[in-house]
């Protein structure tokens, strides 16, 4: 249907419905003179009167009682739908899908989920914690949290965090039978504890950066995980050293359980982000997910460090 034949046939709707041409015009927000060229356009279409008028009245004729009968229900049906569209505004509801890695999952997912379920129950929400950098439009998500420098240009993304550093990091026990590492090239010489992408990826090689010097080292050791969380109990452990994020490790380095060394090798990167596909109409629930996570990152629910 044409976008004239719906207005057409919304006018006629509407003139039957208030029984008077000036309440129908004003109904529509046009001018009474306008809508009778209207309906003379829909009678002329379909080459039979519709509507009887005289000077105090207007009804339909039989065509019309009967187009009438048809029309109504549908454009009814219209009506309510878009009063649920603008419903949604301001009470969200239908299905969000989440695409997040594990250690964003904690970071940012875990300290809001209760409260989150709770003001928005209306919202079927999925969250599933993959570590394989999914493509969010082939897995049908309507968004994800990944790192700044691994999202695609087209993506539209809000910020979560600050910058990270990286924390090469090992138990005292280690250290007291290993001198503690002085230079990148030093952990040739030590057991290190290799990470693998997941998905059977490739080793991670070591990232080092010192004014304009950037080294990258394939490092020695026994044991390779593709788990941080396992990383750092290896390393709590004595095992060897690791190598991660510092906001992973922080909480033992403040206790002394790891220390921490080559700092000044460390290298900055950008922070997380939740990201999603551009549009101009961003989903009302991805909305609300997205304003509820920053309002929770500005209060110190969740640690934007």
């Amino acid at each position: 249907m044409r976008g004239t034949e719906f207005s057409e046939l919304k006018a006629f709707a509407t003139i039957v419905e208030e029984g008077s041409f000036v309440r129908a015009a004003a109904r529509l927000r046009i001018s009474p003179p306008a809508l009778s060229q209207t309906i003379r356009g829909l009678e002329e279409r379909v080459g039979v009167r519709l509507l009887n008028r005289t000077t105090r009245s207007v009804s339909p004729t039989a065509a019309g009682e009967t187009l009438f009968a048809r029309i109504a229900p549908a454009f009814s049906e219209l009506e309510g739908a878009v009063a649920d569209a603008h419903a949604s505004r301001d009470r969200p509801a239908g299905s969000l899908r989440i695409n997040v890695p594990r250690i964003a999952a904690m970071r940012f997912i875990v300290p809001i989920l209760g409260d989150f379920r709770r003001a928005y129950p209306d919202i079927a929400l999925t969250i599933i914690v993959d570590d394989m950098l999914t493509d969010i439009v082939e897995g049908r998500f309507d968004a994800g949290i990944r790192l700044g420098e691994r999202l695609h240009k087209d993506m539209v993304a809000v910020k979560l965090s600050g910058e990270l550093e990286m924390a090469a990091v090992a138990a005292p026990s280690y250290l007291k039978d290993h001198p503690m590492p002085r230079h990148p090239a030093d952990l040739h010489y030590h057991q290190c504890i290799n990470f693998q992408w997941p998905g059977g990826g490739n080793i991670y090689r070591w990232e080092f950066v010192r004014g304009q010097r950037a080294l990258e080292i394939a490092v020695n050791g026994g044991l390779t995980v593709n788990d941080t969380e396992l990383m750092i109990r290896a390393a709590l452990d004595g095992i060897g050293v690791a190598y991660m994020l510092d906001y992973q490790v922080r909480p033992w380095i403040e206790t002394g359980k790891l220390i921490r060394f080559l700092e000044a090798w460390s290298p900055r990167f950008p922070g997380f982000y939740l990201y999603h596909t551009s549009s101009r109409q961003v989903p009302p629930a991805l909305r609300v997910f997205i304003d509820f996570l920053l309002a929770r990152r500005v209060s110190g629910i969740v640690n934007s460090e």
